[in-house]
């Protein structure tokens, strides 16, 4: 039987194209991200507001040699020194995945490794245990609650002895989605979602009473297109009223503009603690992992932060340099499998656009 030193010594590189980014990372078994490469494919589509699927798919072949030869350069290794081969087989756009999927397959093959697809959100849901780079993943507990939010989902999941239970998900625009849709109102360009937090810093909240929309049915699903359409409309107000919006151009945003951002965002992410108030009090957990690209968002790591505390709940964020896409989560994802012993057969799972996790 392989003991913790053997089990340290293996790496596992993962590879993530499940959207705009081509990234390559190496893991070893004690979850030390030994390197973590991501190269972003902004350039080529802020011109069109936002992400073109056929050139995200050609973007990544065109990225691939150099990121992997980066990625194995940091590492310091050769392929033939990978023991798992592992990469995000959905969901996503299906041509972007093909690439990566299709890169790890032949890989995994080609060196006679085991392979591993996994799931884009399962890699995000883990996330938020790895550690800065050089430090061990903090070991996962038998059971959590995950809230994940990001560009394309915002959902809860309980985890019990690494069985995953969706308990909550998005039924319209996800938060992410959300904010860069209403950046993009506001002519800011592409990726608006980051920018759009970073100006509601500036705003003065509570100007604006913007509902924090919950299910008629009592579900803790989430649905951000009410306020999406809240904001949209009091966009359409201050228009009406002389106020300029258009903040591509703006030398300096209105403060009318920035109050009305903060308190969209207080909104936001009034609505995720909501969820997680609900949930405690009819389930209670002690810890919660928070993680995915909207988990960079800087009130909803301040208030998570407090919500936790007051509660007395163990909080786990994501670090930021693995909050967005990445292949180090991939990589970790598919270490905690191959430690239970699973593997994928590289001839037969295939990619897929959507799939349940």
């Amino acid at each position: 039987m392989a003991n913790e030193s053997d089990e340290a010594r293996i790496l596992v590189l993962g590879i993530e194209t499940s959207c705009d980014d081509t990234a390559c990372a190496v893991v070893d078994g004690s979850g030390v991200v030994v390197t973590s490469v991501v190269s972003s494919q902004l350039e080529a589509h802020r011109d069109f507001g936002g992400v073109v699927p056929e050139i995200a798919s050609r973007e990544h072949l065109a990225n691939w040699p150099t990121v992997s030869r980066e990625t194995l350069e940091r590492a310091g290794i050769g392929w033939q020194d990978v023991d798992v081969v592992a990469a995000t087989r959905g969901p996503g756009l299906i041509g972007a995945l093909l690439v990566g999927m299709s890169l790890a397959k032949a890989i995994a093959y080609g060196l006679g490794k085991p392979f591993l697809g996994i799931h884009h959100l399962e890699g995000h849901l883990y996330s938020a245990f790895l550690k800065a780079p050089g430090e061990p993943a903090e070991a996962v507990p038998e059971s959590f609650v995950g809230l994940v939010v990001s560009g394309g989902h915002t959902a809860l999941y309980g985890v019990a002895d690494g069985a995953v239970e969706t308990i909550a998900e998005t039924r319209d625009d996800a938060m992410g989605e959300v904010f860069d849709k209403v950046g993009k109102r506001l002519g800011l360009v592409y990726p608006q979602g980051p920018l759009v937090d970073e100006l509601a810093e500036d705003g003065i909240p509570g100007g604006r009473a913007l509902t924090v929309a919950r299910c008629r049915d009592g579900s803790l699903d989430f649905s951000y297109s009410g306020l999406k359409t809240q904001v949209l409309l009091a966009i359409e107000a201050l228009e009406k009223d002389g106020v300029e919006t258009e903040l591509g151009t703006a030398a300096e945003p209105p403060a009318e503009v920035l109050g009305l951002l903060s308190d969209f965002r207080a909104a936001a992410v009034a609505q995720l603690l909501d969820r997680l108030t609900r949930l405690h009090r009819s389930r209670p957990f002690s810890v919660l992992a928070v993680s995915g690209g909207v988990a960079a968002n800087r009130l909803l790591r301040h208030e998570a932060a407090a919500w936790a505390q007051e509660r007395e709940i163990d909080l786990r964020l994501v670090p930021l340099i693995y909050a967005g896409d990445n292949a180090a989560m991939i990589a970790h994802a598919a270490l905690i499998r191959h430690r239970r012993g699973e593997s994928d057969n590289p001839l037969a799972v295939e990619a897929a656009s959507r799939i349940p996790i």
